[in-house]
């Protein structure tokens, strides 16, 4: 009786949003979200949805865990599509709120919050906490792993977040359609998804089309999620476009911004008394730039807030890797961070100038998201203008061909015996080292702006099979900041990316 009743509540609703939709002609395409976009940037923005009832702000972790969508009830699921969505109730921090609609062709049906769709456990509520509620978000299942069971593909919740995976990992770094002024100077604003029109799949499954409406105090936008699953150890594709409409001027605004968790790592001098050798969702910055280079930038958590730039016109790609995936680089069986998501940004189209931009936030724990990468246009938005931009993200494991060349495999630092000095060991892995190695014809590139190499020494690492690269950098009596740099080369042509660091004294 008890899924009976269950099955009674999808089927009235869903009866109730085919005669609410057949209204609605036309369906939804990029052209006509960007049109609603651009009406909205001419007006101040306004939040005409009503606040969530003071108890489901109040609401604790355990309890908002204890709040859980009832599987029976997830769209799609009675057509047996590949792909079915499920969605979040709002509460505790997680207080936006989405409008939902559903297209199929030219039909538009508007998916209303319903409390019947969740199970709330040990939680109380009357109805007049759940009045006028909208959903915060919703997650995308399909069968990532195997065929009998709906993994997880992707969420949407909470500002303009959303977040995918690739077979046989689990949810790490993030993305987002847009960060305004993100590392300042000045407040970082986060514009909100606000409407969601999600296209019904083929029953091929072989992708699912999301459109979004966003906006903010200085921005409004429309933004296209083209998701392509994964299959064994292909990566999860999305092809994304962002259109953006100013109300205000936006000097500083990110394109493509990926988000991530730093604590620790090999080349950390700061210790937190854990048992666990590295703590991070993602340990590197790799970046290829317009004239083909690849660069590869150690993240890093040295107390301060930590800014670089890396200026360019129409960079090839960049994106936050999880490069080290062996379990004794972090010993938690719980977290497994060597399961997180790597993800690569590649531009589609000429992105103008501007510049890669990192910001390393300092963080005590590792229940904070520190880490942001994007690319940053030149000049700008000024109030009144528009900007559009097209690219595709990669989620993955491991990618041989990111980069096509060798690949500094770790980063270690410590104390070089001098004031103003710091001592680096890198360990440099490519295709044909063996070969190089029985030649004596490897040589390291290393580099230092605003400070000296001394102590240069090589030789092959016999038990990992990796190039060892040492030296000391001695920072210049006035720099506050040495930027350096070290490749490998082999009859003077490159074999690995650039290895890059930025180190203050």
């Amino acid at each position: 009786m008890k899924a009976q009743a269950h099955t009674n509540v999808w089927l009235a609703a869903s009866a109730a949003l085919l005669l609410a939709g057949a209204a609605q002609g036309a369906g939804m395409d990029f052209e006509q979200l960007k049109a609603k976009a651009r009406e909205l940037a001419a007006k101040p923005m306004r939040e005409d949805r009503l606040d969530i009832a003071q108890k489901l702000k109040e609401i604790t972790y355990d309890q908002m865990r204890d709040i859980r969508f009832d599987p029976r009830q997830a769209v799609w699921r009675r057509e047996r599509l590949p792909f079915q969505l499920q969605f979040f109730h709002p509460g505790g921090p997680q207080q936006s709120q989405i409008d939902v609609n559903l297209v199929d062709g030219d039909a538009v049906t508007e998916l209303p919050f319903n409390r019947d769709f969740f199970d709330y456990g040990a939680n109380k509520f009357n109805w007049f906490d759940l009045r006028a509620m909208k959903f915060s978000g919703f997650r995308v299942h399909y069968p990532l792993n195997r065929p009998d069971f709906l993994d997880e593909l992707a969420v949407f919740q909470g500002a303009t977040y959303f977040r995918c995976l690739s077979p046989n990992l689990i949810y790490g770094l993030s993305a987002r359609a847009l960060a305004i002024n993100c590392g300042g100077p000045g407040t970082e604003e986060f514009p909100r998804f606000r409407n969601f029109w999600i296209h019904r799949p083929d029953k091929e499954g072989k992708k699912i089309l999301v459109l979004a409406l966003f906006e903010g105090p200085s921005v409004s936008g429309a933004a296209s999620f083209n998701v392509m699953p994964g299959a064994s150890n292909a990566p999860t594709l999305v092809d994304a476009r962002v259109a953006l409409f100013a109300r205000a001027d936006m000097p500083r605004y990110g394109i493509a911004p990926l988000t991530s968790m730093f604590w620790f790592g090999k080349n950390t001098a700061r210790k937190f008394n854990d048992f666990r050798p590295e703590v991070h969702d993602s340990d590197g910055l790799l970046f290829q730039s317009s004239s083909g280079e690849w660069n590869w930038r150690p993240l890093e958590n040295d107390g301060r807030l930590r800014m670089s730039l890396f200026h360019d016109k129409t960079p090839k790609g960049f994106g936050l890797l999880q490069r080290d995936r062996n379990f004794s680089a972090y010993e938690d069986l719980e977290a497994q961070y060597q399961r997180r998501p790597s993800t690569f940004v590649r531009p589609v189209g000429d992105w103008g100038e501007g510049a890669i931009k990192l910001v390393e936030i300092e963080t005590e724990n590792e229940y904070m998201d520190n880490i942001v990468a994007f690319w940053e246009p030149a000049g700008g938005l000024k109030a009144g203008g528009t900007a559009e931009f097209a690219y595709q993200l990669a989620w993955f494991g491991d990618d041989q061909n990111l980069p096509p060349l060798g690949r500094c495999l770790a980063t270690r630092t410590g104390w070089a015996g001098q004031p103003r000095a710091k001592k680096f060991v890198l360990d440099f892995a490519w295709l044909t080292l063996a070969r190089d190695t029985e030649g004596g014809k490897i040589e390291p590139v290393v580099h230092a702006d605003h400070g000296k190499i001394e102590g240069l020494s090589t030789e092959l690492n016999p038990f990992t099979k990796t190039w060892r690269v040492a030296f000391n950098v001695v920072a210049d009596d006035k720099a506050d900041a040495v930027e350096c740099r070290a490749t490998i080369k082999v009859a003077g042509q490159p074999q690995t990316e650039t290895w890059t660091y930025l180190w203050r004294p």
